[in-house]
């Protein structure tokens, strides 16, 4: 493998691991809000649905992104 391949997945992986970091924050500060309204008995229950979909939806992208750094066994 040559230094600039060498470079590029270094600098993907960087990306991914960075990607990955911000999801994880939004995933648990969305938790948060979400506990939040959950014990106010004037939250608004479309909006706390729209945060539990933005959750799950970040969940998706986190098992998303992590099961593309996990190596192929068959290749």
């Amino acid at each position: 493998m040559s230094e600039d391949t060498d470079d590029n997945i270094d600098r993907e992986l960087f990306r991914n691991i960075e990607k990955l970091r911000q999801l994880r924050i939004e995933h648990r500060d969305l938790d948060q809000i979400i506990d939040r309204l959950a014990m106010d008995l004037r939250s608004d229950e479309v909006e706390v649905r729209r945060l539990k979909k933005r959750k799950l939806m970040l969940k998706d992208q986190i098992q998303r992104l992590l099961s593309e750094s996990i190596p192929d066994l068959n290749a």
